[in-house]
């Protein structure tokens, strides 16, 4: 589905990791682990196609990644990209549709705990509310047609327990469907069949 190969990923005068090599494929799920400025955001917006690495490529099903093939991805990184202005209904909507998606907002919003607050302005919810109203863009993947990959940057950040939960079943569900998952957490996690990657296996920082 989504992989890497020989990447390199520079920070400035910093060269975080080289010769990465990555392969995500169909109904895997994967956690990411490394220290902090290691390069777990950078590698994770490298593989969204929203930053280019200093060496090497992304390929989606064997092909150079593209603004085509970047449908395929749902990247949800520490800014949860939900507008103030607008209701959180309508947050998601937007976000939906700029991401390619389809799908039940308000649907999505209940497996997130969130039904109650489809209309409230996004302004007026707390950081917890905001994280998992961000995360309802996992749930509008439920009964599409595409086996999407996920790539996730501390997505268990400012959960419950409960919607801790739920985000592990959203996970494991697509992952059974055929999608892929990587997520960067500092977290322990029992997802099911997930697998644990080092950055630090490919680390240029000594």
């Amino acid at each position: 589905m989504l992989s890497a190969q020989s990447l390199a990923c520079r920070r400035g005068r910093r060269l975080l990791f080289r010769g990465l090599e990555l392969r995500l494929s169909p109904g895997s799920i994967h956690c990411l682990r490394g220290p902090n400025g290691g390069g777990k955001t950078s590698l994770l917006r490298i593989l969204a196609g929203l930053s280019r690495p200093a060496e090497g490529q992304v390929l989606w099903n064997d092909a150079p990644l593209d603004a085509r093939s970047r449908a395929g991805i749902v990247y949800i990184g520490h800014a949860n990209a939900l507008k103030d202005d607008l209701s959180l209904g309508e947050a998601l909507d937007f976000l939906g549709r700029l991401g390619g998606q389809g799908g039940d907002c308000e649907g999505a919003l209940a497996r997130l705990g969130l039904a109650s607050r489809r209309q409230a302005p996004v302004r007026t919810l707390s950081q917890g509310q905001r994280r998992r109203g961000a995360l309802a863009r996992l749930a509008l993947d439920e009964g599409g047609s595409a086996a999407r990959c996920w790539l996730l940057d501390e997505p268990y950040e400012a959960l419950d327990a409960a919607s801790a939960a739920a985000l592990s079943a959203l996970i494991e569900a697509h992952a059974a469907r055929g999608g892929a998952v990587l997520l960067a957490s500092h977290q322990p996690l029992t997802l099911a069949g997930a697998r644990e990657i080092d950055l630090q296996r490919w680390s240029a920082l000594a």
